[in-house]
């Protein structure tokens, strides 16, 4: 995984020492140090439904129905920090149709009206290994969150689904500005500490800071269990009521043909849903990967999220969905993916060609590359 549950393998890459790396950096120029990476995601999605809108009712990327799609193109730049006492850099620049247009964050590429652009700046910070214990890295700058299991896709991870859940798009932030601090206390335990701007905000629209931790642990070779927190207010020119969310990934991906996921998120923010209301929204999520041979796997999801005060998705409603991936890997970096998925709510909420149904039913085929 990228950023979403990807922090102990960006601190294990970020920060033990390696000599090998030290003899081969030491005299080479700068510029050489520097790597270039890509990514390309595109799609075509349809709606059984037949919306009289071409819309998918509560989809994050996939909205768009009968419609070809340039996802994300994006582009990497980055030098990395292997021995301590070393400072580096990461830039993530992505134009497309779905995935920029979402996750850009307010006051960079989103204006206070929350209209997106087809263009982002994903992530840009500055990363410094300091030569603390087993080393402290620290960043500074705005980085894709570290909540939730499924991630924003890229070069170094992307989804085994081609759809995100309602956890992901509802439950948890997608990015956040400021300055990030971990630290591997053993080859099990690991921390990170953050101070932002907030939810999506790189440039913060109220007085009071937020505050974020993780804790990950590694209690066996192939089980990960990732604990997240967040507390503090969000909401635009309001620094008194305070948002809090509890983020918690586990995953067992043994050497075998089955691998398992687990995603839990619980919200609450003060005055939320209205004055002396406060909002709540909660959720769980599963996953298995079954890899059928070398190049073709299945893969399922499973959620249901709870919307109880309306404040994640404008109603309240209890939302569920069933997707099912087939994926094919011709090649290396070069991925063949198609979902299956049945979205279920206790409202009637989707178009079904003009009349109100409480189901909508889609398929979508995607083609991917990184390098």
């Amino acid at each position: 995984m990228r950023a979403r549950g990807g922090i102990l393998l960006w601190l294990i890459a970020g920060s033990v020492p390696c000599a090998a790396a030290q003899d081969s950096t030491a005299t080479r120029p700068w510029y050489e140090t520097i790597s270039v990476n890509g990514f390309v995601s595109s799609s075509y999605s349809y709606n059984f439904n037949r919306p009289l809108f071409p819309v998918n009712g509560y989809r994050v990327f996939d909205f768009d129905d009968k419609s070809f799609k340039i996802d994300v193109a994006e582009l990497v730049l980055q030098k990395p920090t292997p021995r301590s006492g070393d400072a580096g850099f990461r830039v993530d620049v992505a134009a497309g149709g779905s995935i920029p247009r979402v996750t850009a964050a307010t006051g960079l590429f989103r204006d206070p009206f929350g209209n997106g652009q087809d263009i982002d700046l994903q992530q840009a910070y500055v990363g410094y290994l300091a030569n603390a214990g087993r080393g402290l890295r620290l960043d500074f700058g705005k980085f894709v969150t570290h909540f939730g299991y499924e991630v924003i896709e890229g070069y170094d991870g992307w989804n085994d689904n081609v759809t995100r859940s309602f956890l992901f798009g509802y439950a948890i932030p997608f990015t956040h500005t400021g300055i990030r601090a971990a630290y591997p206390f053993s080859d099990h335990v690991s921390g990170t500490v953050m101070v932002v701007n907030g939810w999506d905000d790189a440039t913060d629209r109220n007085q009071q800071k937020s505050a974020c931790a993780q804790l990950s642990l590694t209690p066996a070779a192939a089980w990960t269990v990732i604990l997240n927190g967040m507390y503090g207010a969000e909401r635009p020119d309001n620094s008194r009521d305070a948002r809090s969310l509890l983020d918690l990934v586990s995953t067992w991906k043994p050497e075998g043909r089955v691998a398992l996921g687990l995603n839990l998120d619980h919200g609450r923010e003060r005055n939320g849903a209205g004055p002396g209301r406060e909002a709540r929204w909660d959720g769980a999520a599963a996953y298995i990967r079954i890899r059928l041979t070398e190049k073709f796997s299945l893969i399922g999801r499973g959620e249901q999220f709870g919307d109880w005060d309306g404040a994640r998705t404008g109603l309240s409603q209890r939302l569920s969905e069933v997707t099912l991936t087939p994926e094919f890997r011709p090649a290396r970096g070069f991925v063949v993916r198609g979902d299956l998925r049945l979205d279920h709510s206790d409202q009637a909420v989707f178009d079904g060609h003009g009349a109100p149904k409480e189901d909508q039913r889609t398929a979508i085929a995607s083609v991917l590359f990184s390098f």
